[in-house]
């Protein structure tokens, strides 16, 4: 597993105002909570985090996270509001965390041999990916950067749920703690594609058809 480490700064000024204020200066506002600690409000330094974000499995793992040079703690992000028009992190949000306590986490799902399967070799079959994560619950050291799925055996057809899903050791979807039918939703299913394909023969064809239709027509009017 990747090991993230963030720094922060300590901020006393908050708001909207404020926070406008701290984008400007390339800074970005901070949210820590959880435990049996107060939140507290902090800043991180926005090209930092540009690079942090693009890795998908800093929304994934376990992070070590400290203010003002203060002592190292785990946390995971919760939250990252983005502007919905430039490449801007907005605002963050991140919990603490123990090895004592499970955590809910949104993981990334993997799939694996699509295109080698016999679904997805074949012109007339599609494979419809409905999920790209899952919802998990686990201790801090259980937590999995990603869940693979292997579909390299889909054919037409076949159909994948969450039920299906092989989890690592220590890790329980929450769709299962429900008990509802949530563990039975789809997340890989192949259909078949039907479609008529007109060749070149099949168009002159039809043009002849036409002509001698049309021809015929006006040898009956000339009669």
């Amino acid at each position: 597993m990747a090991i993230f480490k963030v720094e922060a700064e300590i901020r006393s000024d908050v708001g909207k105002g404020a926070s406008r204020r701290l984008r400007h200066a390339g800074l970005v506002p901070v949210v820590l909570y959880g435990g049996d600690k107060e939140p507290r409000n902090l800043t991180l330094q926005h090209h930092k985090v540009l690079h942090l974000v693009e890795d998908e499995a800093f929304f994934s793992s376990i992070i070590e996270f400290s203010a003002d040079g203060g002592k190292k703690q785990k946390v995971v992000l919760k939250d990252v509001q983005r502007h919905p028009a430039k490449q801007l992190i907005m605002h963050m949000d991140f919990m603490r965390v123990n090895d004592k306590n499970e955590i809910v986490m949104n993981v990334p799902l993997h799939f694996e041999g699509g295109e080698n399967s016999p679904a997805g070799k074949s012109s007339r079959v599609m494979i419809d990916y409905q999920m790209n994560e899952v919802e998990i619950t686990c201790f801090p050291k259980d937590l999995p950067e990603f869940i693979s799925v292997d579909v390299s055996e889909f054919d037409a057809g076949d159909n994948l749920h969450l039920s299906d899903l092989k989890l690592p050791k220590g890790v329980t979807l929450v769709a299962f703690t429900h008990g509802d039918n949530d563990a039975y939703d789809a997340v890989v299913v192949s259909t078949s594609v039907v479609g008529q394909v007109e060749t070149e023969e099949d168009e002159v064809e039809e043009v002849s058809v036409e002509v001698e239709a049309t021809k015929q027509s006006k040898d009956d009017s000339a009669e």
